[in-house]
């Protein structure tokens, strides 16, 4: 009973903690990791282990497959360069140095050890980020960078985590061997998200029962992870892939019902996955602190202080070059991307807070290796690693609103022209629709002459769309002009469609349109 009690008392914490965050304004990590931090010197709290199995297993999977369901492909692909010298390159540089750092600063931590620091704090989480960015409006292309970055960083630094962990466990690291083994690990979990996405797919097309295919959405993550690292590939990559695959078809997929409950449904789990992170985590260092008693407070606050340091300032090294020189060596590259105003890349390179991945790749540290005896500096490692988010999240995160209204970045508004286009252009395609409907006499013309007046209000006035979809009023609707509604919804849904595969519009645009179109179809039905 006592699992039962603590199960409910963080899950009570997790709701507080959200409630505060939302009362203050906070990004909801910032407020976490404070939260986790209290609690876990609270005195009648329990000592909290979690199998190390459980953490990578459980926890990432459905935060990695959500955050790639609703990822832009075009978006991601126009970005696709900057992306990966952030995700592939940035996360590898990040990684050595922080290694070097905590050797230096811990003679006695094994490098093997060091490298297992550097993965755990390579990757930057885009969360907390995103979540001040879009309240800010700022160019669309830098939150796009920012969150195609976090998706792909997350497997590149679980990859070298789990690389490094190998090494600590087995006492044996070959550069060679394991260079050659990251691309066929890389390559492999791909491939068995694209397998395993086409799948799914597949079996969505013959479920149709909102609760199954909710259902089936849930356990995608984890058949996508279990099954590639079955067949010791990425399983990070292949949760990625799988969901990208899975997010690209959503629209044609799933009926409005799933989709506006499933979007609630999902968003309740990461919640309660990010919760429980922080809080476990804070429930841990507590005990680890008791454990790092006989070192100096003010040794542990200057390690601390010192490695967080050197995980920002290592992006600013890497950033500004990064996105630079390769314009000054390359006309072309010149030509077809410009070089973005200093203001954006200095946004880029505060952006630069660690949060879930982090957290959970140093939950799921052994506390043993196979030789016996402990982990090798593990109570090093968490702490350092809980230091470098805790700073990050509220150092960069606290600051980083300020940061960019000092820097006078704004809104560059292309995306509000998208949305502003894709309403008109699918008001032309119910106007289509309703003549499709006209010629073929099967309803009756005064009611398609009054629905056909409501589109042309909206093609002369597209804000007038959002109002008319959202105010939920359908008195005096009869049968027939229902019916109506509802074909000309599904032609307006196809027309959506079609302009994000054309990619004249991004995955953002189209989310929040088909919401409308949902709601709207819900209403009707």
């Amino acid at each position: 009973m006592e699992f039962v009690y603590l199960s409910i008392g963080l899950l009570g914490c997790a709701i507080a903690l959200g409630f505060v965050a939302r009362r203050i304004s906070l990004p909801f990590p910032v407020v976490l990791v404070f939260g986790g931090l209290a609690l876990g010197f609270v005195p009648t709290m329990p000592a909290v282990h979690v199998n190390p199995d459980f953490a990578l297993a459980f926890i990432l999977p459905p935060i990695l497959y959500q955050a790639a369901l609703f990822t832009s492909w075009r978006e991601f692909y126009a970005n696709l360069r900057p992306i990966m010298l952030l995700a592939i390159g940035l996360v590898i540089a990040t990684t050595v140095t922080v290694a070097a750092a905590a050797r230096w600063l811990v003679p006695d931590m094994p490098w093997a050890a060091a490298f297992v620091l550097g993965a755990i704090v390579s990757p930057p989480d885009a969360v907390a980020a995103t979540a001040i960015l879009n309240r800010l409006r700022i160019p669309r292309r830098i939150v796009a960078i920012l969150e195609g970055e976090s998706l792909v960083n997350d497997a590149t630094g679980l990859v070298a985590y789990k690389f490094a962990v190998a090494a600590v466990l087995t006492g044996t690291f070959s550069l060679a061997e394991a260079s050659g083994n990251f691309i066929l690990v890389g390559v492999g979990g791909v491939a068995v998200g694209l397998a395993l996405g086409w799948l799914f797919i597949r079996l969505h097309h013959f479920v149709r029962d909102v609760m199954l295919e909710i259902s089936l959405s849930l356990i995608e993550p984890f058949v996508a992870y279990l099954v590639a690292e079955s067949l010791h590939v990425s399983g990070v990559l292949a949760v990625v892939t799988a969901g990208l695959l899975r997010g690209w078809h959503a629209p044609e997929v799933f009926s409005p019902r799933a989709r506006i409950q499933g979007y609630t449904v999902w968003a309740v789990i990461v919640f309660l996955l990010h919760s429980a992170v922080f809080i476990l985590i804070g429930l841990e260092l507590a005990e680890i602190l008791d454990r790092l008693a006989d070192r100096s407070g003010g040794a542990l606050l200057i390690n601390a202080a010192v490695i967080s340091l050197v995980a920002i300032a290592v992006r600013f090294a890497w950033v500004f070059p990064a996105t630079y020189v390769p314009r000054w060596l390359s006309p072309r590259l010149r030509e077809v991307d410009p070089a973005p105003p200093w203001q954006h890349t200095v946004i880029i390179s505060w952006c630069s807070m660690r949060g879930i991945v982090s957290l959970a790749a140093a939950l799921a540290l052994p506390y043993t290796i196979h030789a016996g005896g402990w982990f090798p500096a593990r109570d090093s490692i968490v702490f350092l690693s809980f230091s470098v988010i805790f700073v990050t999240l509220v150092v960069q995160g606290m600051t980083l609103a300020p940061l960019i209204r000092w820097l006078g970045v704004g809104s560059d508004g292309s995306e509000d022209e998208e949305e502003r286009q894709a309403r008109i252009k699918t008001a032309y395609a119910a106007i289509a629709e309703l003549d499709r409907l006209s010629d073929s006499a099967q309803f009756d013309g005064a009611v398609l002459r009054a629905v056909r007046v409501e589109y042309q209000g909206r093609i002369n006035d597209w804000e007038e769309v959002k109002a008319a979809r959202t105010s939920g009023n359908l008195a005096g609707t009869t049968e027939l002009r229902r019916a109506v509604r509802l074909r000309v919804i599904a032609a307006e849904r196809r027309r959506l469609i079609k302009l994000r595969r054309d990619r004249a519009i991004g995955d953002d645009v189209l989310h929040r349109i088909q919401r409308e179109l949902d709601l709207e179809e819900l209403r009707l039905s």
